[in-house]
């Protein structure tokens, strides 16, 4: 039984590498590196089928070191530490480190990650990673600070064609028939950028044809032969992020159009509806916030309905809620506030509690005037009395801004008719990215 398309056709030399000119097109940063036979740990990052384990596979066949190949999907720590010893002991006196590959380093558990990093400093392996998912996420910041970090596109149309026709004249079973590419509009669809989705159909079309009989390319043909939706969406992968985070921007600008838009391309590509819903109850707090308490109400409603009815039902109140966040007005105060008490906490740590705010439920804390001097705010006009509620170092201190929307000026109304001066200026604190 002969090897899969992918396999037969994989490059073994750069020159018949196809794309990611930015890394490996003359001059490029890695053409560099390989020419020079000299390779510093890095990790490839790019979507399914653009040439990540190839890329590793070419460098194995032009360094002369030893190479060492683990998947992160069947490897475990014991498997790291193995490949470890034996590249210890395959290094000699001024020769290169040998190289370690791992194939879907994301799926590497921290322990397994924690147990490469000393070989990695030590120069005892040179790393090669390859993952489909953002590695900031997914590989430990010790490990990703001592690795480059590359970025591979999806394939565009041109070297998607031009793998094409490389396949079908020199494969050694494709190339026992005659192919004519009469449109590409389907073959390029359906690969979406993936040269291993392309091989794939060239390779259905094939066995699908019958012996020797000339084989012509029409999208006709193409989207038969495949039966399948040729929407993109990999629910475990980049567009995964990609797609969401468009989403809830379009919510936060206010485009319920194109809000909607990104929903649908969520349901269609089956993601969970649970993470959609739990995605609109965020942007309902952070986004809308104060300015339309209803959003939060509205978006809790939605995520009981859809664990209530499912689908495909369950895309109705979510378009809703989708629309409802989407048009209502905007404050993200609450968020801003949280972040800078989050940064004047981390600045000043444990500042101790105002002793007559503490608690004092034994009389040996009242006799050390725990709750002593607190007043009852009930027990005054309006429900207020003003006293100290920071500790004594931040007691001047602002972190609430409020947002220029209507619900929010009132509520910035009532506070300084509370305290004052004290809700007359902005905070003390300027919020940093969380």
């Amino acid at each position: 039984m002969s090897a899969p398309l992918a396999e037969r056709m994989r490059p073994t030399t750069l020159d018949d590498y196809i794309g990611q000119q930015h890394l490996v097109g003359p001059g490029a940063v890695l053409r560099r590196m390989i020419d020079s036979g000299h390779i510093s740990s890095f990790i490839l990052w790019g979507p399914p089928g653009v040439g990540k384990t190839t890329l590793a596979s070419i460098i194995a066949h032009r360094l002369e070191t030893p190479f060492y190949t683990l998947s992160a999907v069947t490897s475990g720590v014991k498997d790291v530490r193995d490949v470890i010893e034996k590249a210890k002991n395959n290094r000699f006196f001024n020769s290169e480190s040998p190289i370690l590959f791992i194939d879907e380093i994301h799926r590497f558990s921290k322990s397994q990650q924690d147990s490469l990093l000393g070989a990695v400093e030590q120069g005892v392996v040179t790393l090669i990673g390859a993952t489909t998912e953002n590695p900031s996420f997914e590989v430990i910041r010790p490990l990703l600070s001592r690795c480059q970090v590359y970025v591979l596109q999806p394939l565009g149309d041109e070297d998607l064609l031009a793998l094409a026709r490389r396949v079908i004249e020199k494969d050694v079973l494709l190339s026992t028939r005659r192919w004519e590419i009469t449109e590409t509009g389907a073959l390029l669809r359906f690969s979406g950028g993936d040269a291993r989705k392309l091989l794939n159909i060239l390779e259905l079309l094939h066995e699908a044809a019958p012996d020797g009989e000339p084989l012509e390319i029409t999208d006709t043909l193409v989207t038969e032969r495949l039966q399948q939706n040729p929407l993109a969406y990999d629910r475990n992968g980049e567009l995964h992020y990609d797609i969401i985070s468009a989403f809830i921007k379009s919510i936060r600008g206010s485009d319920p159009d194109a809000a909607l838009y990104w929903l649908a391309r969520m349901i269609e590509g089956g993601e969970d509806p649970e993470f959609i819903a739990r995605r609109l109850v965020i942007s309902a707090s952070e986004d809308i916030g104060l300015a339309n308490p209803n959003a939060l109400l509205l978006a809790n409603a939605a995520f009981d309905a859809v664990q209530k009815i499912g689908w495909p039902e369950g895309r109705i109140p979510l378009a809703e809620a989708t629309v409802y966040l989407a048009t209502s007005a905007k404050s993200n105060s609450a968020y801003m506030g949280i972040g800078c008490a989050l940064q004047k906490v981390q600045e000043t740590g444990n500042l101790p509690v105002p002793l007559h705010l503490r608690n004092a439920p034994t009389k040996l804390m009242k006799d050390l005037g725990y709750s002593a001097g607190y007043k009852y705010a009930h027990d005054y006009a309006g429900h207020f009395v003003e006293q100290q509620f920071l500790p004594d170092a931040l007691k001047s201190e602002r972190f609430w801004q409020p947002a220029q929307n209507p619900q929010e000026e009132k509520l910035a109304e009532r506070m300084r008719q509370l305290w004052g001066d004290r809700y007359k200026s902005p905070p003390t604190v300027e919020k940093k990215g969380m």
